[in-house]
């Protein structure tokens, strides 16, 4: 499930866990960083492709939130032959800015890129394995 050289793959968490906190901080510039410009992105609705595509569309859903907590772990990196690829489950809850309260579980699979020394996200596919909708305040 993980297998390739540990500098690599140490690098590729690294890169997974800028992203968690780039989520969890709100920081676009920061969630932007970590994609290839020819980066591509499908979340469910169809792919989107260019960073400033998918910034941009981040930054969209990101509005519809007063409160984002998410959290990633990887089942699998795998690091041959200058390429690599990931297998990472997530974890979000979500408050809707009209209070709804959304609980996901997913799993993004991931191809990644070296570019300038060091790997970025070159796809991100993303699906919903469970959801749970409440409703409340969202505390």
């Amino acid at each position: 499930m993980f297998t390739g050289p540990v500098e690599d793959r140490l690098a590729i968490r690294d890169l997974i866990d800028a992203y968690t906190d780039a989520v969890n901080q709100r920081d676009a510039d920061a969630w932007g960083a970590v994609w290839a410009e020819d980066g591509v992105w499908d979340f469910g609705a169809g792919p989107l492709s260019g960073m400033e595509h998918i910034v941009a569309a981040w930054k969209g859903a990101m509005a519809g939130f007063s409160f984002v907590g998410f959290s990633a772990q990887p089942g699998s990196i795998k690091v041959e032959d200058g390429r690599a690829s990931a297998r990472v489950y997530t974890q979000e809850h979500l408050v809707e800015q009209g209070g709804r309260s959304i609980e996901i579980l997913g799993q993004y699979d991931d191809q990644f890129v070296r570019r300038g020394g060091r790997w970025l996200f070159r796809t991100r596919t993303y699906r919903v394995l469970r959801q749970l909708t409440g409703q409340g305040d969202g505390r």
